[in-house]
C-alpha cells in the first residue's frame, strides 16, 4: 500500500493553467499511460483531493453519480455541491488533522493504495509529513507559463521509472524522505 500523487503535468511544471482549465492535457495522445492509469485508478482503496479539483470534475464532466468506486475524501473549508456517490467533505487545516485524515484512508482503503487526485499544496503538504510515498506524472508536451504548480513546496524525489506512452513520458518517483 501506498500513498501515490498520480497527475498530469506539463513540461514546466503546471497540472493547470492559470485559468485551472487541463484543455491543454486532452490534446496529447495518451497511449499506453491511458490505460495504466484506469487500471491503477479502478485498483485504488481510497481518493483525496482538493476542492479545486473536485470542482473541475463536477464543471467539466457534469457527473449525475461520483464517477470513482472509492470513497473519495475533498479537502475544502466551502460549501461544494454533492453527487450521489461516496463523497465526503473535511478540512485539515493543520498538520496532525492532516495525519490524522490519512490514516482514515489508509485505514478505508484496506491494503489497497490511497490516491492523491489533485492539488499540488495537499501533495508537497503529505510529503513534507512523510505521508507520500509515490509521485507518478504524465508529463505532457507543452508548456503553460503559469498556473497551478506540480508540488507547491520542495519535495526530493528519486526516479525509478521513465517510460514513453503515446506523447507524453511517465515519470515514476519514490518521495525521499527523512
Amino acid at each position: 500500500m501506498s500513498t501515490v500523487y498520480m497527475t498530469a503535468t506539463s513540461v514546466d511544471g503546471f497540472i493547470a493553467d492559470e485559468n485551472l482549465s487541463l484543455d491543454w492535457l486532452f490534446a496529447a495522445e495518451g497511449g499506453e499511460a491511458e490505460k495504466e492509469t484506469e487500471e491503477f485508478v479502478a485498483s485504488a482503496g481510497a481518493l483525496l483531493m482538493g476542492a479545486t479539483t473536485y470542482e473541475w470534475v463536477m464543471r467539466n464532466e457534469k457527473p449525475e453519480k461520483w464517477p470513482y468506486a472509492a470513497p473519495t475524501w475533498v479537502l475544502t473549508h466551502r460549501e461544494l455541491p454533492h453527487v450521489e456517490g461516496d463523497v465526503r467533505f473535511a478540512s485539515a487545516d493543520t498538520d496532525e488533522e492532516l495525519r490524522e485524515l490519512h490514516r482514515t484512508l489508509v485505514e478505508t482503503a484496506d491494503g489497497r493504495d490511497v490516491w492523491l487526485v489533485g492539488g499540488g499544496q495537499i501533495a508537497a503538504d503529505l510529503a513534507r509529513l512523510s505521508l507520500l510515498d509515490i509521485v507518478e506524472v504524465s508529463l505532457a508536451p507543452v508548456t503553460l507559463g503559469a498556473g497551478a504548480p506540480l508540488l507547491a513546496g520542495r519535495v526530493d524525489l528519486r526516479p525509478v521509472k521513465v517510460v514513453r506512452a503515446g506523447d507524453f513520458a511517465l515519470l515514476r518517483y519514490e518521495v525521499v524522505k527523512d
